[in-house]
């Protein structure tokens, strides 16, 4: 079974964030343990950065993420911004 791990940046970042964005990322999350390849994940590997993939939160917020084996670090989570330094 998979698992997440929070990176200090990614905590920080996720605490910065109004409850209503944190709440949907939640949820996003879970699903993506459920089933990674959900549709509505849109997830896709990170331009330019091999082995970073990115989950889509909205339609302005990622989550960027790479995977360990059963371990999923979260990496970043922001609006597109974060995808320039994934």
């Amino acid at each position: 079974m998979r698992e997440l791990l929070f990176t200090p940046r990614f905590d920080r970042l996720f605490r910065s964030l109004p409850k209503d964005i944190r709440e949907r990322a939640y949820e996003k999350l879970a699903l993506y343990l459920q089933d990674p390849a959900h549709p509505s994940l849109s997830v896709k590997r990170a331009k330019g950065s091999p082995g970073i993939w990115e989950i889509s939160v909205t339609r302005s917020i990622r989550i960027t993420f790479h995977v360990e084996g059963e371990r999923v670090l979260l990496r970043r989570i922001g609006t597109h911004e974060v995808l320039r330094r994934p």
